[in-house]
Parts: structure tokens; C-alpha cells; sequence
């Protein structure tokens, strides 16, 4: 099991609320799975981030992919093994 740092920038803002329900309940499912270590957003509203644990990258991006934030254009999503 490996981690990895998704770094969500903020894309369109306008769009954030519409989709942040869904982007919360995704999350939610997947701390149910034991698939998620960290998460939250940064506090001056550039986006956030979440660290998954995964056993390769690309299982790593294709969860990451599936985040409605992500899939909406929402966010821009930056993918790194992270070394913790």
C-alpha cells in the first residue's frame, strides 16, 4: 500500500457548491473503504487536497479521477506518490 497526494486547484469556483455534496459523499465512501488518509481543503480557497492510499498509480488516478469535482472540471487534479 502506497500513498498518494492529490492536489485539487481550483478551476471554477462558481461551480463549487453545485458539486460539493457530491464531492463530500465520494470521499465519504471511499474514508468507508480505508482508501482515504487525509483530506480537506486549503484555506485560502485555492482548492485542496486528498491523500489516498492505493497499491499502484494508476489505481491512485483512476479513484482520484472519479471524484466529481474532478470529473465536472471543477477542479485540476495533480497526482503524487507521496513518500510518508
Amino acid at each position: 500500500m502506497a500513498y498518494y497526494a492529490a492536489i485539487l486547484h481550483m478551476e471554477k469556483p462558481e461551480l463549487n457548491q453545485e458539486f460539493r455534496q457530491a464531492h463530500l459523499d465520494y470521499l465519504q465512501d471511499l474514508v468507508a473503504q480505508d482508501k482515504v488518509h487525509l483530506k480537506g481543503p486549503f484555506l485560502d480557497g485555492a482548492g485542496g487536497m486528498v491523500v489516498y492510499k492505493a497499491e499502484s498509480l494508476d489505481e491512485a488516478k483512476t479513484i482520484a479521477q472519479e471524484d466529481p469535482y474532478v470529473k465536472e472540471g471543477v477542479r485540476r487534479l495533480e497526482l503524487h506518490e507521496w513518500g510518508i
